[in-house]
């Protein structure tokens, strides 16, 4: 059926049809709908979370991405409209001026396509003449992944690509024409000893100026494009290498931004020291690696010229070679312990560094700046110290190599002599036969040099398998149940929960039920576990028994993104980012209206502060919102939690650092915000309960009591429960 005229199907929207779901994105609306047709629902925010939108919109290589979050496998191909089968439909076509829409069908006899229309998912018939006026050659073809079911899985493993092998593997064109410039640069390598050898024998004795210039300008030609291949095989090694950094380094931030709470590293300087050791790992693959590998045969070709010219000399570097890789495979395993005590001492120095700069002014509060330095100075001298002895091991690796190729050169030329004196050799092939040696253990002294940086990449490949091998919250063959819109009910069933390597439970046996519009207090001494329930319910860390329900689905069952959607969330300890006061309220949500923005910094009491500073909104806020006091970094969190009006709120302590007349004003705001919505409350502060109605008291990670609040506090104040 027509819904509206083609000139309304391709306007350019430039504002949401629906003011809840941010700036129209035609792309992620095709996404949707193209889901839609394949029976893979999705939600908007299942799909872009984690993603780096550009502008708040998909790009066509972002949908590729995001089609695999909704089970299906996209690519994006140059193809002509009238090229595209109806076979292959629904295909998403991308038109000019950044917008797009699905083919649903093509009828090549009556020169129409049929169109789903990006408001109203309604079907439209346009010309392919008037279509071809709009499209930009470009589509998008997505067919559902498939997927092996349980009973297949001993049958036939799924087959999946390395993260780290599948990528490289990706650029082998650019390896495979690198190999055929490094056969011709090795072949090439022949030239200058075969040119000197010639005019030694034959131009100099006979005077032979005519020759010398026929092979001087031979020569010349092949250095030429000798140079030019080998600026041709660097471009493109680097190329590759770019190209892997790219992709791996994206892939590797997104495991651990996806990764769960529970496989949190220990300590942040250490984990970052581990990720930057990926550099390590891709030099060592994608440049000098693939040279030296390259080269390597070709030393037995200049080794059988060697052997061709000069008969016996050969015999010098053949004894060389295994001089080479034997010093080299002798002082791996000292230089292996070395290499791993250095990367240990190194993520530690790491970790003090981090950790001292984020909490300067603690130590300085507490005077440790003693305890610092000497924690720093112990991990520098051990730093030092096995660093100075893999950096001598590396290097008399390299000495070595070199020196036995400089003697190698000494005895090539007395046997010359000897072979000369006897008539057996001409002075060019000798000189010609000095420089083939030389170049054939030239690549001997590279793998020498491989040899030893092979245990800093292994040890740094290791590190990044692990940060890979981290359980993620979007499992690839997890699907969840689609749930963009949450009434706000929440049910712990029997839940019991430790934190990773407590012995003690920080939750036990935890049972309520919290109704949609419900407003819950849940009060209890320092460490009963009333952070914990928040962390729960959110999805951050999963219970070891029993279940949590967030409208009667199991939260394991919920995308995270629809989850945090729908909870407006102010945690235990505020964080902000660096930037201004603006860019932290829409940090998670940069596509609202300032309208939004203002209205959730009057409710929390953010336009106190900033309208008394010239730079209003635009008042930074510094690393971790040190420029601002407790209360204005609490008061930002506030906001950040009302700005999108979800239907669910989970407030810990949101006014520890407020002065009570900011309080005050608070409480009355969020009474008028969290009317008829699910309000939960964790504080140790009895003004607050005035907006609840309903007490949890926690107490050792059990549930002592729960009931209405005036009963439930009256019981506290009698003494009737027991509060270890």
């Amino acid at each position: 059926m027509t819904v509206q005229g083609p000139s309304d199907l391709f306007k350019d929207r430039t504002s949401p049809a629906d003011a809840t779901e941010g700036v129209f994105d035609p792309l992620l609306t095709c996404l949707m709908q193209l889901a839609r047709l394949e029976h893979r629902p999705c939600s908007r925010a299942s799909v872009t979370a984690g993603l780096p939108l550009v502008k708040e919109r998909l790009t066509p290589e972002l949908f590729v991405r995001a089609a695999g979050r909704a089970g299906l496998k996209a690519q994006v191909v140059k193809r002509e409209l009238s090229a595209i089968s109806s076979l292959v439909c629904p295909v998403v076509l991308l038109l000019k001026d950044d917008q797009a829409v699905v083919l649903v069908k093509v009828d090549t006899k009556t020169r129409q396509a049929l169109v789903l229309d990006l408001e109203t998912d309604g079907e439209q018939r346009i010309d392919l003449d008037e279509l071809e006026g709009y499209y930009s050659g470009y589509c998008i073809f997505a067919k559902p992944t498939f997927r092996f079911d349980s009973r297949t899985q001993n049958i036939k493993p799924r087959r999946q690509g390395h993260w780290f092998w599948s990528v490289i593997a990706g650029s082998w064109r650019i390896y495979r024409d690198v190999l055929l410039a490094s056969l011709l640069i090795n072949i090439f390598a022949l030239a200058n000893p075969l040119f000197v050898m010639n005019v030694y024998d034959r131009v100099v004795p006979n005077n032979a100026l005519e020759t010398l210039w026929v092979l001087a300008i031979g020569v010349a030609i092949v250095y030429g494009f000798d140079l030019l291949l080998k600026s041709l095989r660097t471009y493109f090694l680097e190329v590759a290498g770019k190209k892997s950094d790219i992709l791996l380094s994206s892939y590797i931030l997104e495991r651990v931004l996806g990764a769960r709470m529970s496989e949190k590293a220990q300590s942040v300087g250490a984990f970052a020291s581990q990720l930057r050791e990926f550099e390590t790992v891709r030099n060592f693959i994608t440049s000098t690696t693939v040279t030296t590998f390259v080269d390597l045969p070709f030393v037995i070709l200049f080794l059988l010229v060697v052997a061709y010219i000069g008969g016996p000399i050969v015999l010098a570097p053949l004894a060389a070679i295994p001089l080479i890789i034997g010093y080299a495979l002798y002082i791996q395993r000292p230089l292996r312990y070395a290499v791993e005590q250095t990367y240990q001492a190194g993520a530690q120095k790491n970790g003090t560094l981090v950790e001292t700069l984020s909490s300067l002014e603690t130590v300085k509060i507490l005077g440790a700046e003693g305890r610092i330095q000497g924690t720093w100075e112990a991990s520098v001298g051990h730093l030092a110290r096995w660093g100075q002895r893999m950096r001598v091991l590396s290097s008399s690796s390299a000495t070595v190599s070199s020196g036995i190729i400089q003697f190698t050169s000494v005895a090539v030329v007395v046997i010359g002599v000897y072979l000369i004196a006897e008539r057996e050799l001409t002075m060019g092939a000798l000189i010609a036969s000095v420089m083939l040696t030389s170049r054939a253990l030239s690549p001997m002294g590279q793998v020498a040099g491989l040899l030893v940086n092979y245990h800093q990449t292994v040890t740094a490949y290791q590190g990044l398998e692990q940060v890979i091998a981290k359980s993620q919250e979007r499992e690839e063959e997890q699907s969840f149940i689609q749930r963009p819109q949450l009434e706000g009910s929440v049910r712990f069933d029997k839940v019991r929960f430790s934190y990773p390597d407590e012995e003690i439970a920080s939750l036990d046996g935890i049972s309520f039920e919290i109704k949609a519009g419900e407003r819950v207090g849940i009060i209890g001494r320092i460490g009963s576990g009333k952070t914990t329930l928040q962390k729960l319910m959110l999805g951050l860390y999963q219970a070891q028994e029993g279940s949590v329900l967030v409208d009667n689905v199991d939260i394991k069952q919920i995308d995270p993104a629809d989850l945090r959607q729908n909870i407006g969330c102010v945690p235990q300890d505020t964080v902000l980012f660096y930037g201004s006061v603006k860019d932290n309220i829409i940090y998670g949500a940069p596509h609202v209206e300032d309208h939004d923005i203002i209205r959730a910094a009057d409710i929390a009491g953010v336009t106190e502060f900033v309208n008394s500073h010239p730079m209003g909104f635009n008042r930074p806020v510094g690393e971790r919102g040190h420029a601002l006091s407790g209360g204005q970094r609490q008061a930002i969190a506030v906001a950040r939690a009302v700005l999108k009006d979800p239907p669910m709120y989970v407030l810990d302590e949101p006014t520890t650092g407020m002065d009570h007349s900011s309080e005050v004003r608070l409480k009355e705001k969020l009474a008028a915000v969290t009317e008829g919505k699910t309000l939960i409350l964790v504080t140790h502060k009895t003004a607050l309960l005035s907006l609840v109605d309903r007490v949890l008291v926690l107490d050792s990670g059990k549930l002592i009591a729960d009931g209405p609040k005036e009963q439930v506090l009256e019981a506290l104040r009698k003494g009737q429960l027991r509060v270890t």
